[in-house]
C-alpha cells in the first residue's frame, strides 16, 4: 500500500515543464492554473472553427472543436473526482483532493484536441498523405525517426507540441504545464519510429515529435512513468485512461445527439441506442412528461453519460493494481457491461454519421487545400534555403508566414526538419474557414476585398 501512495504521489507531480514546482495556492491549484493557460491560448479559441463531425457548418447548434473540449474537460473533471476520491481513501494520501484528480482530468481533456489540423482526422490523413508523395522527404538526411514525423504525422504529438513549445514560445516548455497534466493529455507516450513496433492501446499512434522528445522525457521522468523502451516510450499515465474515456463519450454519444439534429439520423433510432445505453438509470415517468424529441434526446443523453462513468469509474479502480504496474493498456470500457449497447452506436456512427455526405465533401476538399498550402510554403522555404530557384512568388509567399513559422532573423531555419516542421506548424494551426479562405486566394479563385 505504502508503495502505490508513493506511486500516486508521484504521478500527480505539480513540477512545472521549464520552470521547477508549482506554488498554487489552496483557492487556485497548480491544476486549476493549468485549465486557465489553456483557456486563454488563440490555439484553443481556434477550435471554435476547426471541425468535429460536420465541416463548416451552417447549423448554429452543431458541435465544433471547441464545445467538444469544453464537454469533453466536464466529464473529464467528475470522472477523475469519482475515481480520486477512492484512490485518496485507498491509500491515505495527504495534501490532495479528490478535485485535484479532477482538475488534472479536466486540464487534460480541455486540451485533447488542440493539435488537430483543419478538417478534423481528414486533414491528418492529408498532410501525412502530401508529405509522403512530394518528395521532399527524400532530398534531405533524416533520421528515420525525422522522417516517421512526417508520414505519420499526429495531431496528438502536434497537440503536444502546442502546449509545451508554440504558445509562449519565449518560455521553456512553452506554457509550462505541470507535468501530471502533460502526462495525462499524451494518450500515446511514445515517438513516430521505434525499432521494433509496440503493441496495445497506447502504441497504435504517436505522442511527440522528435524535436519534442526532451520535453516528454522531462515529463515521464517527472511523474514516474513506467518504462517500455528506456528513454524513448512509456507506459501511460493512469489518468490517460480517463481522458480517452470521456472523449469517446462525448463524441460517440454527442455526434449521435448531432447526427439527430441535422436529420441523418431518425429521433427514433438515436432514441433507442442512448436509452440502451442508459439502461435502468432512466427515470421512466420523466421521461414521459418530455414529448420534444429534442428534450428526449438530452435526457437520455444526460443519463448515458452518467452510466458510462459510472462503469468507467468501476473498472479503473477494479484494475487500479495493473494499470500502476504498466499491465493495463485497453479502453477501461471494453470490458463493462455497456461494451455491446456502446458498440451499437458506433457501428451506426462508422455507417451512417462518419460518412454523411458534407462530411465526405468538404473533407475531401480538405485535401486539396491542406496538399495546396503546404506545397505552397514548403517550396517557398526550400527555395530561400537555397534548395531550389528563388523566384518573386517564392519571395512573396515567405512574407506571409508568420515570423514565428521561421528561423532566426526571419529567415527559414537552418535545419531542413526543424524547417519542414515549422510550415506544418503553420498549416495545422489553421481554422477550417481560414484555410479555405487562404488556399482561394493564393489560387486566385478569391481576391482579397
Amino acid at each position: 500500500m505504502g508503495n502505490k501512495k508513493k506511486t500516486w504521489e508521484t504521478l500527480l507531480s505539480a513540477e512545472r515543464i521549464g520552470a521547477g514546482k508549482a506554488p498554487g495556492t489552496p483557492e487556485r491549484t497548480a491544476f486549476q492554473q493549468d485549465y486557465d493557460r489553456i483557456v486563454f491560448t488563440s490555439a484553443f479559441r481556434r477550435m471554435k472553427d476547426k471541425t468535429q463531425v460536420f465541416p463548416l457548418s451552417k447549423s448554429d447548434y452543431v458541435r465544433t472543436r471547441l464545445t467538444h473540449s469544453l464537454e469533453v474537460s466536464c466529464v473529464g473533471r467528475s470522472l477523475g473526482a469519482v475515481v480520486g476520491r477512492e484512490i485518496i481513501a485507498r491509500h491515505g494520501l495527504k495534501d490532495v483532493e479528490s478535485g485535484d484528480f479532477g482538475a488534472i482530468v479536466a486540464a487534460a481533456c480541455l486540451a485533447h484536441d488542440i493539435g488537430n489540423p483543419p478538417f478534423g482526422h481528414a486533414g491528418e490523413d492529408a498532410i501525412r498523405e502530401w508529405f509522403r508523395t512530394s518528395g521532399l522527404l527524400e532530398r534531405h538526411p533524416f533520421t528515420p525517426a525525422q522522417k516517421a514525423d512526417f508520414e505519420r504525422y499526429e495531431g496528438n504529438a502536434q497537440g503536444f507540441r502546442i502546449v509545451s513549445r508554440l504558445q509562449s514560445p519565449a518560455n521553456p516548455g512553452g506554457l509550462q504545464l505541470t507535468s501530471a497534466v502533460l502526462a495525462t493529455f499524451t494518450k500515446y507516450p511514445r515517438p513516430s519510429h521505434l525499432a521494433e513496433e509496440i503493441d496495445g492501446k497506447s502504441g497504435k499512434k504517436f505522442g511527440f515529435f522528435q524535436q519534442d522528445a526532451a520535453n516528454f522525457a522531462q515529463v515521464a521522468r517527472a511523474t514516474g512513468l513506467v518504462e517500455r523502451i528506456p528513454g524513448s516510450a512509456w507506459r501511460r499515465h493512469p489518468l490517460a485512461f480517463l481522458v480517452e474515456v470521456a472523449d469517446d463519450t462525448c463524441y460517440l454519444i454527442v455526434d449521435l445527439e448531432d447526427a439527430a439534429r441535422l436529420g441523418f439520423v431518425p429521433y427514433k433510432d438515436a432514441e433507442c441506442l442512448l436509452a440502451d445505453l442508459a439502461g435502468n438509470t432512466i427515470n421512466g415517468s420523466r421521461l414521459d412528461r418530455l414529448h420534444d424529441p429534442k428534450e428526449r434526446l438530452e435526457y437520455l443523453r444526460a443519463k448515458a453519460i452518467g452510466r458510462l462513468l459510472e462503469s468507467a469509474a468501476a473498472v479503473f479502480l477494479e484494475n487500479e493494481a495493473a494499470i500502476l504496474a504498466g499491465n493495463f493498456d485497453d479502453e477501461l470500457l471494453e470490458q463493462s457491461p455497456i461494451a455491446h449497447p456502446l458498440q451499437a452506436i458506433l457501428k451506426l456512427a462508422k455507417e451512417i454519421i462518419y460518412t454523411a455526405r458534407p462530411a465526405l465533401e468538404i473533407e475531401t476538399a480538405g485535401f486539396e487545400v491542406l496538399g495546396a498550402l503546404l506545397g505552397l510554403f514548403t517550396n517557398a522555404v526550400e527555395a530561400r534555403a537555397g534548395h531550389a530557384r528563388f523566384t518573386t512568388r517564392e519571395r512573396m509567399l515567405l512574407k506571409l508566414l508568420p515570423s514565428q513559422f521561421l528561423g532566426h532573423a526571419g529567415e527559414p531555419d537552418a535545419d531542413p526538419y526543424v524547417r519542414l516542421l515549422q510550415v506544418a506548424d503553420f498549416v495545422a494551426g489553421m481554422t477550417d474557414s481560414y484555410a479555405v479562405d487562404m488556399y482561394r486566394k493564393l489560387k486566385g479563385v478569391d481576391l482579397p476585398a
